[in-house]
């Protein structure tokens, strides 16, 4: 039997490069850091703040995301939105996921019985 925390560790392991493609998803249009949190909430996408702040990072520093600070509001927030490169790469890894996909349920036919 799997212990949970092996289970955990594996389930984390598949989240973290989901979170890369979902965020260059969608960042095509201009989001600050909090609104991405929610819109991958609500998307079914478990990221903590602690997590995903440094991806921005990352990903900017990639020059796959640009960033602005909007400081029209009360409270400045710093805007992302994916450059022609983060676009290019949000399409190849979605293309990626999808044979992937289709790879993962060919192999799950292979072992069913007909």
């Amino acid at each position: 039997m799997t212990s949970d925390a092996t289970l955990s560790s594996h389930l984390q392991e598949l989240r973290r490069g989901t979170v890369v493609v979902a965020s260059l998803t969608v960042l095509r249009e201009p989001g600050y850091g909090y609104s991405l949190l929610e819109t991958l909430s609500a998307a079914g996408f478990e990221v903590e703040a602690n997590t995903l702040y440094p991806l921005l990072r990352r990903l900017e520093s990639q020059g796959l995301l640009t960033s602005s600070w909007n400081t029209d509001e009360a409270r400045p927030r710093k805007f992302y939105r994916t450059t022609s490169d983060g676009d290019a790469i949000a399409d190849t890894l979605r293309t990626e996921w999808s044979r992937l996909d289709s790879a993962i349920t060919d192999l799950d036919k292979l072992g069913s019985p007909e």
